[in-house]
């Protein structure tokens, strides 16, 4: 419909530690102004979008999603996600430095993915 608002599929949150840390938002904020609204971008689009697949989301299985995200700077960043309860929790951030995602940040996101499940 011309003119009509775009609705969010589903509403993206931070994971926050049991300390009140926000870990996701402060890699984002780390990054340089113009990566940062990349990521931000791929994010939005995934809330207006959802589901989405490839090229943009691809699972890693067992309810694990990665957005990817090529940055302005000429690097490739991976924000790490589950659903739950109808919500996009971002579990982890981080600058992708070889082809397969390592495993201390799939471990790291499994790990906080297990702990806002409970």
């Amino acid at each position: 419909m011309e003119g009509s608002v775009p609705i969010k599929h589903i509403v993206a949150r931070f994971y926050l530690t049991t300390g009140g840390a926000n870990p996701v938002r402060d890699w984002l904020m780390r990054l340089p102004v113009l990566d940062r609204k990349q990521v931000g971008h791929d994010i939005r689009d995934v809330e207006f979008g959802w589901p989405v697949g490839m090229p943009l989301c691809k699972s890693l299985g067992d309810g694990l999603w990665e957005i990817r995200s090529d940055l302005p700077s000429r690097r490739i960043a991976r924000v790490l996600f589950c659903v739950i309860e109808g919500e996009l929790l971002l579990l982890h951030g981080f600058i992708k430095k070889t082809q397969k995602t390592p495993p201390g940040d799939l471990k790291l996101a499994r790990r906080r993915m297990k702990e806002a499940k409970r």
